[in-house]
């Protein structure tokens, strides 16, 4: 029986680039996805950028620039990732958006109603110079356990407590160093405290879907014991804070001036607002779609770090706002290189965007990380060796071998025509068999248990090739001998065949390889579905190239950015100026570059090019520096920006008091020339005293 799906990813926080994680959910939601509709079933597959927040707000701020413009900037770049890995996605949205604003006033509107939602004073740290309430994440101070320095407002990164930002000893602001004051504010709550939210989430989380699976895994039920109890009535759910004061990005409350939705509130909600988007642009009813009581089937793809929100918050704003609660949640782990934590510092980061640039086959990495990943909540690692090999052996190796093994055969002495001897009814029906193993397999996430019974079926097709030996048969072979070209084709037509099953098997983890696969070899108009498993083909083209082997030095160029070459001598010199001499990394490793925040700026009296930076570099004490930037900043621009500082550059004595280092800044060495100066600022998460290597 046909299905209809709605299906998504966690929405990417629109302040920057996709990373590996990122690129893993989708692949994993793609496949599943493929999978899906090779079996006949409607699927809506939609995602967005998150976009809203103090941060986005605040990085494009710095940058000097609207919060719309940074999201715009930001999700230009969306299309090369996801056309790069052939993730498909029907429609990509924002969370800044009519649809978004329109859904989530309603959701709140409903909530309200049903009495879940309240107003409460709380007292909350206020930046007095930046005229804003202070994410926790925005307060360091002492740490109130072990007395580490500059520790975040919600936990201390060297004991690992957790605590209020009011506990902090000798708190200050991230953003402009000042000492942040107790104001009390009004805040709204979700009431998730509420009986009937506990109640609901007791059934929800421990209950099945419509088809009698359970919505949730086992390891992801047993995390939402330890908030819910085992229905003992000793839950611990928290009521929500879902509102922030101006100034703030977000989807205004209604009814509430000056106050806007907490970020985790809208975010959810724009899965809503992107395939309502995409309703109206296809023409689909979306409250007919999403009818709490109809057949759709609401299906998230996430990361285990978000399943707060989504296994408890969601369903019951979804619940009591009169919507359609998620059938499933599908979690998975996170994505370590060699065993190792993310970082580009040690060099064990993944640029997706690099990969693709350095012309590595997208689907290699497909393949890869789906040998790794099962339905069960487990971090994967990408291991260099290991992906060289499972590329190389399994794909090119045992796969693709038989293809180009096979089809020169047929096409040399066939002219392409593939016959059976006997009949091949019960290979057929092996085949009908396996393929709809391997579809179970996919659709419920199994997908390394698939791809290991797909490469052994690829080992028992090259065993019996090369039991055949068709090479031996072929030898001197003439049109007189007959039995023997009968016995050849048969050999290579099983093997071709054998090869479109295993192409329809892998087609949704190698979708662009299967498309070239059914179109340029076995001369299809169309893409495989799991049926075509099953049928014999009969003619083949030509065999052309399917795939390279990985080479180690592509592996080096990924984790290894490419050493720029020392410039030949050219008419054209950037920056005005030539490129200095060539130094040694000891000569550059002198420089201690440190991340600086600009606590104030002013003008100098008498100066024309000169402004006074007062700076935090993280050392318990302001500097002192003297920048010649006057002519491109007004001092209050700059308050609060963080800059780079020559931190061990001599103290200067000056006319106007003494500079105790320098700031970067990029300008032409001509005067004359028009270009500007522009102060070089660290990207948004840098903080004071950083070096910058």
């Amino acid at each position: 029986m046909s299905r209809t799906l709605f299906v998504t990813t966690a929405l990417p926080y629109a302040n920057g680039s996709f990373h590996i994680g990122h690129i893993m959910e989708y692949i994993q939601a793609d496949i599943w996805v493929r999978s899906m509709r090779m079996a006949g079933h409607t699927v809506h597959f939609v995602g967005a950028d998150d976009t809203h927040g103090a941060p986005i707000m605040l990085k494009a701020e710095a940058e000097g620039i609207t919060p719309q413009q940074l999201v715009a900037r930001i999700a230009a770049e969306r299309p090369q990732y996801l056309n790069g890995f052939k993730i498909q996605f029907d429609h990509w949205h924002s969370t800044d958006s009519p649809e978004n604003v329109e859904l989530s006033q309603d959701i709140y509107r409903q909530l309200r109603s049903a009495g879940l939602i309240e107003t409460r004073s709380i007292e909350q740290f206020y930046d007095p110079v930046k005229g804003m309430f202070l994410p926790d994440r925005y307060i360091k101070g002492e740490c109130p356990k072990c007395h580490a320095k500059d520790q975040y407002g919600d936990s201390c990164e060297v004991c690992g407590a957790v605590y209020a930002p009011t506990e902090l000893i000798e708190p200050y602001s991230t953003l402009t160093n000042a000492k942040p004051l107790l104001k009390t504010s009004e805040h709204f709550f979700f009431k998730l405290s509420d009986p009937r939210c506990v109640e609901f989430l007791q059934n929800w989380t421990t209950g099945e879907n419509t088809r009698g699976n359970k919505r949730l895994q086992s390891e992801v039920l047993a995390k939402t014991r330890e908030w819910l109890g085992h229905g003992d009535g000793e839950a611990n759910l928290g009521d929500w804070d879902i509102s922030r004061d101006a100034p703030y990005f977000g989807i205004e409350i209604p009814d509430a001036p000056g106050k806007y939705f907490y970020v985790w509130l809208d975010a959810p909600v724009g899965y809503l607002a992107s395939l309502k988007a995409y309703c109206n642009k296809v023409g689909i009813d979306f409250n007919t779609l999403l009818d709490p009581n109809g057949s759709t089937e609401q299906v998230h793809f996430i990361g285990k770090d978000i399943v707060y929100f989504h296994a408890l918050f969601w369903p019951a704003m979804l619940k009591f706002a009169g919507r359609k609660t998620p059938d499933q949640l599908n979690v998975h782990g996170f994505i370590t290189v060699s065993g190792e934590k993310m970082s580009k510092s040690r060099g064990t980061g993944i640029s997706p965007l690099r990969y693709l640039e350095i012309g590595m086959n997208a689907e290699w990495l497909r393949y890869y990380i789906a040998a790794k990943l099962n339905s069960h909540v487990e971090d994967i690692d990408f291991n260099p060796e290991d992906f060289i090999a499972r590329v190389n052996s399994d794909l090119v190796g045992k796969y693709i071998n038989i293809a180009s093994r096979a089809a020169n055969f047929i096409s040399k002495y066939f002219d392409g025509e593939l016959r059976y001897q006997g009949d091949t009814s019960a290979v057929q029906a092996n085949w009908a068999e396996a393929a709809e193993r391997i579809r179970n397999d996919l659709e419920a996430r199994e997908y390394g248990r698939a791809i290991r019974d797909i490469m052994a079926q690829a080992d028992l097709i090259n065993q019996a090739f090369d039991t055949a030996q068709p090479w031996i048969v072929a030898k001197g072979l003439t049109d007189a001998d007959t039995e023997k070209r009968t016995l050849l084709q048969d050999i290579c037509s099983k093997a071709l065949a054998g090869f479109k099953a295993l192409t329809v098997m892998l087609a949704p983890i190698l979708p662009a390889l299967s498309h070239r696969v059914a179109t340029e070899l076995f001369g299809m108009n169309r893409d495989f579905v799991w049926s075509d498993a099953a049928v014999a083909p009969t003619r083949i083209n030509a065999f052309k190239h399917l795939m390279q082997r990985v080479e180690p030095s592509m592996l080096d160029a990924l984790f290894e950015p490419p050493t720029v070459a020392t410039p030949e001598p050219q008419s054209h010199i950037p920056g005005g100026e030539p490129i200095a001499e060539t130094i040694t990394i000891d000569d550059f490793v002198k420089i201690d570059l440190r991340v600086a925040r600009i606590v104030n700026c002013e003008h100098v009296e008498g100066s024309t090019k000169l402004l006074r930076l007062t700076l935090d570099a993280g050392e318990g004490r302001h500097r002192n520096v003297f920048s010649g930037i006057k002519s491109a900043y007004q001092p209050e621009a700059l308050n609060g920006r963080l800059t780079v500082l020559v931190a061990n550059l001599a103290p200067r004595k000056m006319k106007f008091g003494v500079s105790e280092g320098m700031v970067l800044a990029a300008s032409h060495a001509d005067d004359k020339v028009d270009a500007g100066i522009y102060l070089l600022d660290p990207a948004s998460g840098a903080q004071p005293g950083m070096r910058v290597r």
